[in-house]
């Protein structure tokens, strides 16, 4: 069993009654409010990441398209890709919404390699995709320390916050500043240290907003495979399930409804 917890996680593990408080402004709302059956039906999730492979079995089926960025020069473009994974990252983090919204359906956005790295130049042109594309929900278990890309995501973040799309996006699993995610625009998800995907917790002390189930994780992989993973990037897909089913049932709430109704959701401290 894992016993160390990617960064940002802390305010999520152990003494979740001393860090943690449940968020209700406008008074209790509770799950069958906010998602009860709800399945995702309706709903459009992109996943921005390595790929999926849309036969894998965690997948189902709701891969709807697959497209990659391609770089030239310092130009991208946005082309289209056989549904495939270069690593096994994009396809967890796919089957983990899946297994939460199984109605919804899932667009695949290659930015990353055989390395699990790519450029900021992919990842912001993927990201401008998703947002023009289609999605309602954006999972972006990956994220950009560089700087010089500040501005450009910033503005991205703005754009799919007024286009109705909502962001759910995984901390660094270092401590270092990192983006999207701790814009506050965003949902921003750390790993907590409870093992039920059922359980996330709300932080009232940002950057990181949100804990979900993120430390030895069962997830899906490349070539039709499953492993055992520990990371921010599997506790952000929690989320963007639990979000998907929320805009399923309530398909005019706005990002900010969404992330509030996450907030008011969460599993009580202690």
């Amino acid at each position: 069993m894992s016993q160390l917890l990617p960064a940002w996680s802390e305010p999520f593990a152990t003494d979740h009654r001393a860090a943690l408080r449940r968020l209700q402004p406008f008074g209790p709302i509770d799950r069958s409010w906010a998602f009860g059956s709800a399945d995702g039906d309706g709903v459009v999730v992109a996943i921005v990441d390595s790929g999926v492979e849309g036969g894998h079995p965690a997948v189902g089926g709701a891969l709807r398209e697959s497209v990659r960025v391609e770089l030239q020069g310092e130009d991208a473009a946005v082309v289209p890709d056989e549904p495939i994974d270069a690593v096994g990252h994009g396809t967890a983090c796919a089957g983990i919404v899946h297994a939460l919204a199984p109605k919804a359906t899932l667009l695949s956005v290659r930015v990353l390699g055989s390395d699990n790295r790519g450029k900021g130049l992919a990842f912001a042109t993927g990201l401008q995709w998703a947002i023009e594309n289609g999605a309602s929900i954006v999972n972006l278990s990956l994220s950009s320390r560089s700087e010089s890309l500040y501005a450009t995501l910033h503005d991205l973040v703005d754009r799919a916050y007024f286009a109705n799309v909502l962001l759910i996006c995984a901390a660094n699993n270092v401590a270092v500043a990192s983006y999207p995610s701790l814009f506050a625009a965003v949902v921003s998800v750390a790993a907590h240290d409870v093992r039920d995907p059922g359980v996330w917790f709300y932080n009232p002390h940002p950057p990181v907003e949100f804990g979900a189930y993120g430390l030895d994780v069962e997830v899906a992989w490349k070539d039709g495979g499953r492993i055992v993973a520990t990371g921010n990037s599997f506790a952000a897909p929690h989320l963007a399930g639990y979000a998907a089913r929320v805009r399923s049932a309530h398909p005019d709430a706005t990002p900010f409804e969404i992330k509030t109704i996450l907030g008011a959701t969460a599993t009580p401290a202690g």
